[in-house]
């Protein structure tokens, strides 16, 4: 084996993110030594990505939350586009937490048998998960303060654009 192969196979996953984020000049917080926060920003607005590794479980979590504090009256219709959402959604899910009135898209990196991430992996999930929340933000917006009926929300996160400006 040569000397860079025994580099990737031991290095940390959370290490990989940090290099990422530092990277892309994104802001960081390493919590500990499983855990890592960021803020990345997008179109429509900053969102807060967490990953954690459970050596464990062998997984690398990640969480992209967004607030989210729509009219009470209006969460019915939330709870409904987040199930159209993640019919939409390949990878990761998206849930909604009342409590702490944030809106997240969660995913989890299984890496069984002491397999390890790469760069690319984590680099596209974290990438995945902004384009995600990107996608369905202006959804969850017309859902939340809008009149408008969950299934006609979706259509804007369905639309494709064609063209360019």
């Amino acid at each position: 084996m040569s000397l860079s192969e025994h580099l990737i196979e031991s290095t940390h996953p959370i290490d990989i993110v940090e290099t990422l984020a530092e990277d892309y000049d994104w802001e960081f917080d390493r919590v500990g030594e499983d855990q890592i926060a960021m803020a990345v920003e997008g179109q429509w607005r900053t969102y807060s990505i967490t990953l954690a590794w459970s050596g464990r479980d062998e997984t690398l979590r990640m969480i992209a939350s967004f607030d989210l504090d729509p009219p009470a009256d209006r969460l019915p219709e939330i709870y409904e586009l987040v199930n159209l959402a993640n019919d939409g959604c390949w990878t990761g899910a998206f849930a909604y937490w009342a409590e702490q009135k944030l809106m997240v898209y969660r995913y989890g990196l299984l890496l069984s048998g002491g397999q390890t991430a790469t760069t690319d992996q984590i680099d596209m999930l974290i990438a995945a998960a902004v384009m995600a929340a990107e996608r369905y933000y202006p959804a969850f917006q017309l859902a939340g303060w809008g009149s408008t009926a969950p299934a006609e929300a979706i259509k804007v996160a369905i639309a494709e654009a064609y063209g360019r400006a």
